[in-house]
């Protein structure tokens, strides 16, 4: 049994999480829930984009057998109090930029894989940290579903998919792939030798701040399993991004490797 969680506002993105869950499960459920917990005080709960007929059409279309939609007073009943928390890897990064968050990513993926008891869960790696935490949770709670994590999805013009695009008014679309070119600037210097993480973050905010609606919260090199920054890139590591087009706030990472043990080639995943 596959499982895909999501929170509505379906693309392409999604679709590819379960048409890769249909390749290796049967049945496959997917879930909709757009989750309070995970979103902070002045985040954006209340608009975030909710589509649930069209979503649950395009789910029947990719072949979910299953669609699990819970009512919020069933996830989160009266006097709920119980909450998971992945100590360190969540406050860093996208947990110091937005407290709490990865507590009710964790507790409601884990609810969700308790209420399910699936074989597999599938997220895509556009949210690295997130993946690598859930990873992290199902490891030390000895969870038996196995976390699959798939690749982004983009657009011909390189931004990430993402629900949040759709805040983005034409010219701030027009402005997003700034994140993509970054990212791109950075492997341009990584395969023309460069190691110096240091080197890389100011490139990558150079590049960032040349598009006057972007405002970079953090540009990072991290190492890819303590997501603590790195002063070398010797080792599998993510160039991480998020930055504010406008009022939206957009992530986006670059994953990088060495081809092979003390190999100075790299491998690159966008």
């Amino acid at each position: 049994m596959g499982l895909v969680p999501t929170m509505g506002a379906l693309h392409a993105g999604h679709l590819s999480l379960i048409e890769r869950a249909k390749r290796e499960c049967s049945p496959v459920i997917a879930s909709i829930f757009v989750n309070p917990k995970q979103f902070g005080a002045n985040e954006d709960f209340a608009k975030y984009p909710r589509a649930f007929e069209i979503d649950m059409q395009k789910m029947e279309q990719a072949g979910v057998d299953s669609l699990f939609a819970p009512e919020e007073s069933e996830i989160y009943p009266n006097g709920f109090s119980t909450y998971v928390n992945v100590e360190g890897l969540s406050e860093r990064l996208e947990g110091r930029s937005r407290p709490g968050h990865f507590r009710g990513v964790t507790t409601i993926v884990m609810k969700l894989l308790q209420i399910v008891q699936p074989n597999f869960a599938y997220f895509g790696r556009k949210d690295a940290q997130q993946a690598r935490i859930i990873t992290q949770m199902a490891r030390d709670l000895n969870l038996d579903t196995e976390i699959v994590v798939c690749p982004l999805v983009r657009e011909p013009d390189g931004l990430a998919l993402s629900s949040r695009n759709a805040y983005l008014s034409k010219e701030e679309r027009k402005a997003a792939p700034v994140l993509y070119r970054a990212l791109e600037a950075a492997k341009n210097e990584l395969t023309h030798g460069v190691r110096d993480a240091a080197q890389l973050q100011t490139s990558l905010r150079r590049k960032l701040e040349s598009e006057h609606l972007a405002t970079t919260d953090y540009a990072e090199v991290v190492d890819a399993q303590r997501f603590e920054p790195v002063l070398k890139v010797n080792k599998p590591c993510y160039v991480l991004l998020a930055v504010f087009i406008g009022k939206t706030r957009l992530i986006d990472n670059l994953y990088v490797e060495p081809k092979s043990k003390g190999s100075e080639e790299l491998v690159f995943h966008f």
